[in-house]
């Protein structure tokens, strides 16, 4: 599929080099003299690098053939994690390579969205906020429960980060997958 400059938006996925790339920023200019001009600010779906790329007005790019899908988080296994599609239950791995960062967010039965480009993952996405279970973290020290005191703390899947101070060990707490900090405390029902 080809995509002409009047289709230009944020959240395209196009073909650039033969590797796929999302969109982050579509700019028009019109100069006083000259063609009508698209400046495109597009980040990797491959290496997450961010290129700028200049069109005419009526210049097409290709559009990459990349399909998000919802699959399952399962369990992990030696070098892969393992998903499943809960309509067709089949099964993929997808190397600890691919999955990156995104595994201290994941917890069995978490429902993620796999990116598939030409029939293989290249990522995989968690939910924007999770809940996690603190693990370990230092007791409060007296009297500095009430004030902006923060202390490192590790997560049940592993992840450091920074909590309150009147987090202890058990609390669950949401997190926020984007940037890996602390959002709140989730009460218990």
């Amino acid at each position: 599929m080809e995509y002409g400059t009047s289709d230009f938006k944020r959240g395209l996925r196009v073909e650039i080099d033969g590797e796929p790339y999302v969109v982050i920023e579509s700019d028009f200019m019109k100069p006083g003299k000259g063609q009508a001009v698209y400046r495109l600010k597009c980040r990797g779906l491959l290496r997450e690098k961010v290129i700028d790329k200049t069109f005419r007005s009526g210049d097409k790019i290709q559009g990459a053939d990349v399909v998000e899908t919802a699959m399952d988080y399962s369990y992990k296994t030696g070098s892969a994690y393992v998903f499943m599609d809960m309509e067709s239950f089949e099964q993929h791995e997808v190397l600890n390579e691919t999955v990156g960062d995104t595994a201290n967010y994941l917890l069995e039965g978490m429902s993620c969205d796999l990116v598939f480009w030409n029939g293989d993952i290249i990522a995989v996405s968690s939910p924007r906020h999770v809940d996690l279970v603190v693990e370990y973290c230092e007791p409060a020290a007296k009297g500095n429960t009430a004030t902006s005191v923060n202390k490192p703390a590790k997560m049940e899947t592993g992840l450091d980060t920074a909590v309150p101070g009147f987090i202890n060990i058990g609390d669950t707490v949401k997190i926020d997958s984007r940037t890996g900090s602390y959002v709140e405390r989730v009460s218990k029902a």
